[in-house]
């Protein structure tokens, strides 16, 4: 269709996404003006409806990063997070029992007291009211639908048209997209941000790194009985449900008025294509070292989303003409801690601090080359850089033997500085790890209870997913007779499985097989876009507004 030109307005700084990264990077660039007495101008994007609403983690909260960036936030009376770690918990699980492992033997790293449980949801909202009350220009419920160019150089983003039916012509309601340039363009996406994507291909920034991997994390948010609330303890467990050979493990996180948050992380580098990572997350919650904890309590929130795994030998290049990349969309978390949000922060922070730099030198639409160079010899770097070879070392020998070699790993980093593993390379990507469906053994799963365990549909209810029906299928499948003769015929249909939303079917029709999208139901995970088998699923952004509603997740 024919399209009006977009409005445009410019600004020093754009920054596409409003998680703890992209906040932190439009904070610190506020203050280092007010501190220099100058300003700089900067607005920041959200594709939720509101900052916040798309924000899941666990979360068990390292405060290095918020203790940098708003020195005094412990005695705001409106703090996010008033729940610190009290005990420590892990356990390694048996199909009808488990052992809790000495907290002794494990490496200091892992060690949460001093850390704080809570909702990351809640800890950006609080940001986003700094950021503003420093004089960003905050806008949630815009999508960031694609990197606008000049020539090579990167010169802002465009948000993405609203009120395009799906047929893709324009509705009575529709509105062409803004245009917003910057001198800089900060992508803080999060995890396979499709503008991060984008760039990453674009600019080879991942030449030099190893592949990057994830893992899809499945969580739940429940209101126990006061009786079987243990105020600040964080439990994690590994071993079942899942086979030695698929990596993962979960969460078990007491905080605020007894509620319990319980997640599981599954590695997307399994091979069985008939594994489910949300059936085995409700597998865990029969586990009998797990049930009481739920029983006679209610469930109160559902949510999914991929996690960055590959770590140190996985960050791409930071840096190409125009931008940067900050937190998920860098993939700085640290597996073993299960945690990033510390590091998004400070990756933020220190992208600002030298954009800030670049800015006050008259600069634009170049490299900031010494972010790049700064970050593997900060407080980052020394993050993962000590766990480099946990990911490597559980993929390549499994969970039994796997975690006991990452634990002799982080060990002898902890006290000698070195490892004699050097730094592993991680292997094949996750979509080439599924073998095909007639050289495994398929799983069957137990039917939901509707009170300990329950069914996707019902789940996704809790999410407050909601997408304008009458718009484009963002879940674009590139090629579909492609998706027959591999993703259905081969491999058994495993988008069935591993999306937590239902989204995909396959629906015998007259003899054959039909791919059915249910794009409604799309909680913004990505997995899709991360594991079909052919890389023939493109997650692209919906309508700005539309996904999950995420409250206290």
């Amino acid at each position: 269709m024919d399209q009006p030109a977009r409005e445009m307005m410019e600004y020093d700084v754009v920054v596409a996404g409003g998680g703890p990264a992209g906040l932190a990077t439009a904070i610190r660039l506020k203050q280092l003006a007010a501190e220099a007495g100058s300003d700089v101008s900067v607005v920041l994007v959200e594709k939720g409806s509101e900052i916040g609403a798309h924000i899941l983690s666990g979360a068990v909260i390292d405060p290095i990063g918020l203790d940098r960036l708003i020195p005094g936030w412990r005695e705001d009376p409106e703090r996010p997070l008033t729940t610190e770690v009290e005990k420590d918990e892990f356990l390694f699980l048996g199909p009808a029992g488990g052992v809790k492992i000495p907290t002794v033997t494990l490496p200091p790293l892992m060690d949460n007291h001093g850390n704080f449980i809570g909702s990351l949801g809640n800890v950006a909202r609080w940001l986003g009211r700094q950021a503003e009350a420093l004089g960003v220009e905050i806008y949630p419920g815009f999508a960031a639908a694609e990197l606008v160019y000049d020539g090579d150089k990167v010169v802002g983003i465009a948000t993405g048209d609203m009120g395009v039916g799906r047929d893709g012509e324009p509705k009575g309601e529709y509105a062409r997209g803004m245009e917003l340039r910057g001198r800089y363009t900060i992508l803080a996406e999060g995890a396979r941000g499709s503008l991060t994507k984008g760039a990453i291909e674009r600019f080879g920034l991942n030449a030099k790194a190893d592949h990057q991997k994830y893992g899809i994390g499945v969580k739940e948010l429940w209101q126990v009985r006061p009786e079987q609330f243990r105020r600040g303890l964080v439990q994690h467990s590994m071993g079942w449900p899942l086979p030695n050979k698929a990596g993962g493990g979960s969460w078990l996180y007491h905080f605020d008025d007894n509620l319990v948050s319980v997640g599981f992380v599954t590695h997307l580098n399994y091979e069985n294509p008939t594994l489910s990572p949300f059936e085995e997350f409700q597998r865990l919650k029969t586990h009998p070292m797990i049930r009481d904890t739920f029983e006679g309590g209610k469930r109160i929130g559902y949510g999914a989303r991929a996690i960055m795994e590959g770590g140190w030998q996985s960050v791409p290049r930071l840096v190409f003409p125009g931008g940067a990349l900050v937190g998920d969309s860098a993939g700085f978390v640290n597996v073993p801690r299960i945690k990033g949000s510390h590091n998004a922060i400070l990756s933020g922070m220190l992208c600002a601090e030298h954009v800030f730099a670049a800015l006050g030198e008259g600069r634009g639409h170049d490299e900031v080359e010494a972010y790049e160079t700064a970050w593997r010899a900060s407080d980052i770097g020394y993050d993962l850089y000590r766990v480099r070879n946990v990911k490597p070392l559980w993929s390549r020998y499994g969970t039994l033997v796997g975690i006991g070699l990452g634990g002799i790993d982080m060990w002898m980093s902890e006290l000698l500085g070195a490892s004699f593993f050097g730094t592993l390379a991680h292997g094949k990507p996750d979509y080439a790890s599924l073998k095909p469906l007639s050289e495994v053994k398929p799983i069957t799963y137990p039917k939901p209870d509707g009170v300990l365990t329950f069914d996707r549909l019902s789940s996704v209810y809790l999410s407050n997913t909601n997408h304008e029906e009458d718009q484009p299928v963002h879940l674009q499948v590139r090629d579909m007779e492609l998706q027959r003769r591999f993703e259905h015929d081969v491999f058994g249909g495993p988008s069935a499985r591993y999306c937590p939303a239902g989204v995909y079917e396959w629906i015998e029709e007259g003899g054959a097989p039909r791919y059915v999208i249910n794009a409604q139901n799309c909680v913004h995970c990505k997995t899709c876009d991360i594991k079909d088998p052919n890389q023939n699923i493109t997650w692209a952004p919906p309508e700005g507004g539309g996904g999950p509603n995420y409250p206290n997740m």
